[in-house]
């Protein structure tokens, strides 16, 4: 049995609540909002210094395809080239291990404004896999794909589903150039294996689940904002239909308390302990 989920009115209200990001730690009112959404939405997290270095880099790694990166071809996705020798096979869909192209990454996510925040969320300092995310995606135009809506903790192996996730937005990102869309709430659901495919998408051609899917929200982010989500949020994006590439960060964060399961691809890279102010 699914838990209770809001009026599509209140869902809406959630949708444009836009709360500025306190630059020491998280208001009581950003807690609740993200224990009950499932999502978090902080305006100008960076800054235009620490975005535009993360540009540089990025397009940088992307010119150069500097490895290890993952193609679009690799996920088999709608829209998506089917092989790499295909027309657009060699796009670039992520720019993997963000954290070793350049420190900006690792400072940027060490700052207290940000290791406080996850603190309050996680309920513990965090820890960051270096398995998981952990990377630059770059949503080029004509040949990026369609992700289907899904939760992350789907090919991820902890204790406990408990972790989140921090995108940071380095351009602009809607609608027309594949911002991610959330399902507030959705990380409370219990969803049978009837509701998803077979590789875990949730299923939007399944009449029961047509009213979660209308309760979709986009995610509409201005350079250097940013979304915190929980690895049960449902989410997804379309492809790019603007003629400049989208370009995000994104790292996932776990509890101290939760470690990944011993052989899983989740332990299969070191992980990131940040430093705590205060």
């Amino acid at each position: 049995m699914e838990h209770q989920i809001a009026d599509k009115k209140d869902v809406q209200h959630t949708a444009v609540a836009e709360q500025a990001v306190d630059r020491d730690m998280l208001s009581t009112d950003q807690c609740e909002q993200f224990q009950r959404d499932g999502f978090l939405i902080l305006r100008g997290l960076a800054n235009a210094e620490t975005v535009q270095r993360m540009r540089e880099v990025a397009i940088r790694d992307l010119a150069a395809e500097v490895g290890p990166v993952e193609y679009e071809s690799d996920t088999g996705y709608p829209g998506a080239p089917h092989a790499l020798a295909e027309p657009g096979g060699r796009t670039i869909r992520r720019l993997l291990a963000a954290h070793a192209r350049d420190v900006v990454f690792t400072n940027w996510v060490s700052q207290a404004a940000i290791t406080r925040g996850l603190r309050q969320l996680l309920g513990s300092p965090p820890v960051m896999p270096l398995a998981h995310h952990n990377c630059v995606m770059t949503k080029q135009p004509r040949f990026s794909s369609d992700t289907g809506w899904h939760r992350d903790i789907r090919y991820w192996s902890f204790e406990r589903p408990e972790l989140v996730s921090l995108w940071l937005a380095l351009g602009a990102e809607h609608e027309q150039n594949g911002c991610l869309a959330v399902i507030p709430g959705s990380h409370q659901w219990e969803l049978g294996a009837d509701r998803l495919d077979e590789r875990q998408f949730f299923r939007e051609d399944l009449a029961d689940n047509q009213d979660q899917l209308q309760r979709r929200v986009p995610v509409v982010l201005e350079q250097g904002d940013a979304l915190i989500f929980h690895c049960r949020t449902l989410h997804a994006a379309s492809r790019n239909r603007t003629d400049n590439t989208k370009f995000s960060v994104v790292f996932t964060f776990r509890p101290t308390d939760n470690p990944p399961l011993a052989a899983s691809r989740s332990a299969s890279q070191p992980e990131l302990l940040l430093p705590m102010e205060g």
